[in-house]
């Protein structure tokens, strides 16, 4: 994706959440993992639903789909824009292996919130 004309929006205290997408005299906002919040607004709005999105969706878990069409419930690690990077959500424990996948951005197709699943899934 190409951000060479995005504009980015920051919080006052610096952190970077999103960004506004020239569209015409508008503006789409774009968060952290590339996804657009919605149609093209005004500047303004723009910003307000950026900042309403906010950053927790960073902590939320998702479920990635693998090559074999399992899937596993993952977290989101690092996010930039060369890349999303998750780990198995291991649930805080210290005695497990660490499984560790690199994923392009923006947000994949394989990487979905479960909170936006209709069947949960069976771990």
């Amino acid at each position: 994706m190409d951000r060479s004309d995005f504009i980015e929006h920051r919080r006052p205290d610096g952190e970077l959440v999103g960004w506004l997408r020239p569209e015409g005299e508008d503006f789409v906002p774009v968060d952290l993992l590339g996804r657009e919040l919605g149609d093209a607004v005004d500047w303004l709005t723009g910003e307000q639903q950026l900042e309403e999105h906010g950053l927790r969706y960073l902590a939320d878990p998702y479920v990635l789909r693998l090559d074999d069409g399992s899937e596993l419930r993952v977290r989101i690690t690092e996010v930039s824009t060369d890349r999303i990077v998750v780990k198995k959500d291991d649930f805080g424990a210290i005695d497990v292996p660490l499984m560790r996948f690199e994923l392009g951005w923006p947000m994949p197709a394989e990487l979905t919130p479960l909170g936006d699943r209709d069947v949960p899934v069976v771990w």
